[in-house]
C-alpha cells in the first residue's frame, strides 16, 4: 500500500450501483466506470461525497432518472452522489480511451 494514497470505498459503491440495477465495469484510480457507459463515477477528497458524471450521448430523461436513484441508494449507506459534468468518450488506439469533460 503506497502512503498517502486515499483508500476509496469501491465496495460500498459497487454495492448502491448493483442495489440499483447497475454494475461496475472497471475502475482505475479515482474514476468507476458503469456498465453501458452512462455514467462515470469519481472519488473525491470527501470520504462522503462521490460526483456522477453523465454521458453526453446518453438519454438525458433517462440517465436523470438512474442519478435520482443512485443518489437515493447512496444515502442509506452514508455516502452522497452528486451531479458532476457532462462526459464524452472516444477511442485514442485499441488499448486507450479519452475521457473529455464538459462545462455543463
Amino acid at each position: 500500500m503506497n502512503a498517502g494514497k486515499a483508500l476509496y470505498p469501491l465496495g460500498k459503491v459497487k454495492q448502491i450501483v448493483e442495489a440499483v440495477g447497475m454494475g461496475v465495469s472497471y475502475a482505475h484510480e479515482d474514476l468507476v466506470f458503469l456498465e453501458h457507459n452512462g455514467f462515470l463515477l469519481e472519488f473525491t477528497d470527501s470520504d462522503r461525497e462521490i460526483l456522477v458524471h453523465l454521458n453526453s450521448e446518453g438519454n438525458e430523461e433517462e440517465l436523470i432518472d438512474a442519478l435520482m436513484q443512485l443518489q437515493n441508494e447512496a444515502v442509506s449507506h452514508g455516502l452522497q452522489f452528486s451531479e458532476g459534468c457532462s462526459y464524452r468518450l472516444s477511442e485514442v488506439d485499441e488499448e486507450n480511451i479519452r475521457i473529455e469533460f464538459l462545462e455543463n
